[in-house]
């Protein structure tokens, strides 16, 4: 997979990091479940770009 690939794919997974963030924060309304929301989505992220 070349690097313009692997940058295709990390912008793809922002835009639910920032949308998704901020859906999570209003349904339960803690910073902690953004943040293992975010750790989860970088996880799934990172196993895509390290194929």
């Amino acid at each position: 997979m070349d690097v313009a690939r692997k940058l295709g794919i990390l912008v793809f997974c922002a835009v639910p990091a920032i949308i998704g963030g901020g859906i999570v924060y209003f349904a339960f309304g803690t910073p902690t479940a953004v943040a293992i929301y975010e750790i989860m989505l970088l996880a799934a992220a990172g196993a895509f770009v390290s194929r």
